[in-house]
């Protein structure tokens, strides 16, 4: 069954490199596909689709023009801490600690590193009866969004479906260093993928960027149209598809058709449908159809 929400991942030229870095980590990974686009604003760029952990994830060498900050990170569970202590070595060359591996009050083994490209990871020691995602988006809500993650987590959980907001933990009385801050942990599900939200107890300058987006797999054009009417919030963001909400993070509209072109399609066909889409904000599945089938 195709993931309704995945993971899209911006790299200046190192996609491949990382995901395959990414998959040596990780049990049940693999590389699904990989392509060139041609002829995009910056330049020929390489797609890349794998699995970790059962999980899928998309990327792409697009260039400079993002980079990649703590607002978003991806928590693993880990069932031994000789799983967390090899994950945190693998994951320390070339990288920087934002919390070093330690024991804390809220896990027994825990550490929060960015990676040589800049993606953040969160280990931290779980029994594995209690998980059913190895690998969860969580989002840092910070700067102008701190404050707002549970207005964001009911927000989210009332436009898709098979969605819930669970477990929520509030910081205490001047516990976060920011008085803008309200929780500090906050669990639910988008279309049975699981998220963590918190929002940011720092006064701290990022946010959230296009580096890390959310692809939505739409089964036709009703269905984009609910979701870009649902989320877009920043008329300026929107192109190819991509939206930014009111909370600034970055969301993709796309159709499910969209795969089985990559898939299916001869390099001509795909570079007709690709050219069709840098066109439009919002996509346009009968129009992307025809540049494909080259009518």
């Amino acid at each position: 069954m195709m993931d309704k929400i995945v993971p899209h991942l911006w790299y200046d030229k190192e996609a491949r490199e990382a995901a395959e870095f990414y998959i040596s980590l990780f049990d049940d990974s693999e590389m699904l596909d990989s392509r060139i686009i041609e002829d995009i604003p910056s330049g020929d760029a390489e797609a890349v689709s794998f699995r970790l952990a059962g999980q899928r994830f998309e990327a792409i060498s697009g260039g400079p023009i993002f980079q990649f900050n703590p607002s978003v990170s991806l928590m693993v569970a880990c069932y031994s801490k000789e799983e967390v202590n090899a994950k945190w070595e693998a994951l320390s060359h070339g990288g920087t600690a934002l919390m070093p591996l330690d024991e804390y009050d809220f896990n027994k083994w825990y550490g929060w590193i960015q990676d040589r490209y800049g993606l953040s990871w969160q280990l931290m020691l779980m029994d594995e009866e209690q998980v059913n995602q190895k690998i969860t988006p969580c989002l840092l809500f910070s700067d102008e969004a701190c404050g707002k993650a549970e207005e964001a987590m009911r927000f989210y959980a009332e436009i898709f479906p098979d969605s819930s907001v669970g477990y929520i933990s509030r910081y205490e009385n001047q516990e976060g260093i920011t008085p803008k801050a309200k929780i500090n942990y906050g669990a639910f599900t988008l279309s049975e993928m699981n998220l963590v939200a918190m929002d940011n107890g720092y006064d701290v300058d990022f946010s959230f960027n296009e580096a890390l987006s959310f692809i939505v797999y739409c089964k036709d054009q009703q269905e984009i149209d609910y979701f870009w009417d649902k989320l877009s919030a920043v008329p300026e963001a929107e192109e190819c598809g991509w939206i930014k909400d009111r909370f600034g993070l970055s969301w993709q509209i796309l159709p499910v058709v969209f795969l089985k072109m990559l898939k299916e399609g001869n390099g001509e066909k795909y570079q007709r449908m690709v050219q069709a889409l840098l066109k439009m904000k919002k996509l346009d599945v009968e129009a992307l159809q025809k540049a494909y089938d080259g009518e």
